[in-house]
């Protein structure tokens, strides 16, 4: 169905954090910082392990360059619009940026969950089969992990968007939240929705959901092999793996809380779409790399390189 045709509607309205003209002053300059931390620390990360021969080829933060990029690409969905919007009286998005925000949120999304599942596979063979390591995760496993994730991803937000796309909006176009939310989204249909809001919150609540389970489990077993095979091998797999349980738990959590209960009161609703859209994002880098000494060794091998290339 041509959604022009369906539609009476060209917009919708963006109610945001807040109606107060001093608290969006306020949140404009510090969401702005925010956003710029987070495009400079995952961009440095990048950059770092895209230059760096030692990283790049260690799968590991191969892996968490493609974990920087998503988490970069998540936050530019949503967070201009929403430092934008702060200076505006009118906050809207048109139709398709709306649909376009939402197809991008899931598939973004989506993406980022399965690369976590690949990442924490990764440290189980680093600490569990430690000799067959590099030949497990050889150049080829981490390329077609990746192009999986994406896969997933893709799959996941086709499965909802392509029911979005033969909805017709002709009533109330106001979205309570900062962005457009796709269960939010729905409820402003012109039509009956009560199954394919279901839908959605199955989609992705249950994939969330899995994906979650997965983790546990898959860290639980590395730590469990690793306290069988050494009593001092316990602290030091708890360090190894400590970044990656916080990052799941930021991400997870939010993401379950969201689907579980998506039409929830106005505090937690719009606080767990920060939490999601700005503040995992801006955590991970320095969760992840940014206190990593060979991060910062390599950070440091790029600047001393750059400066002698100045100077030739």
């Amino acid at each position: 169905m041509d959604m022009k045709n369906s539609s009476m509607i060209s917009e919708f309205v963006l109610l945001g954090l807040t109606s107060n003209w001093p608290l969006d002053i306020f949140f404009f300059f510090m969401f702005l910082l925010a956003y710029a931390a987070i495009l400079g620390g995952n961009i440095l990360i990048v950059i770092t392990i895209t230059f760096d021969t030692h990283l790049h080829s260690t799968p590991m933060y191969f892996l968490l360059g493609n974990l920087s990029f998503l988490d970069m690409s998540l936050s530019t969905i949503t967070t201009p619009q929403m430092i934008i919007d702060f200076l505006r009286e009118n906050k809207t998005i048109s139709l398709w940026g709306c649909m376009a925000q939402m197809f991008f949120l899931h598939f973004l999304g989506g993406s980022e969950m399965t690369l976590l599942i690949v990442m924490a596979v990764d440290r189980y063979v680093a600490i569990c089969r430690p000799l067959h390591y590099t030949a497990i995760m050889n150049r080829r496993v981490l390329l077609g992990s990746v192009l999986l994730s994406w896969a997933v991803g893709f799959v996941h937000t086709m499965s909802q968007m392509v029911f979005m796309a033969t909805l017709p909006f002709c009533g109330p176009n106001v979205v309570d939240n900062i962005f457009c939310d796709l269960p939010l989204v729905i409820k402003l249909a012109c039509t009956e929705t009560y199954v394919l809001e279901l839908l959605v919150i199955a989609d992705s609540g249950l994939l969330s959901f899995i994906c979650f389970v997965l983790l546990l489990v898959s860290y639980t077993v590395i730590l469990v092999t690793v306290r069988r095979r050494s009593s001092g091998g316990l602290s030091k797999a708890l360090s190894t793996l400590s970044a990656h349980i916080t990052v799941v738990t930021l991400f997870f959590g939010p993401c379950i809380f969201i689907y579980a209960w998506p039409f929830s009161s106005f505090s937690v609703d719009k606080f767990l779409s920060v939490f999601y859209s700005v503040i995992t994002p801006l955590l991970n880098p320095v969760i992840y790399t940014l206190r990593n000494q060979e991060m910062k060794s390599a950070m440091s091998r790029l600047r001393t390189q750059h400066i002698s290339s100045r100077q030739i």
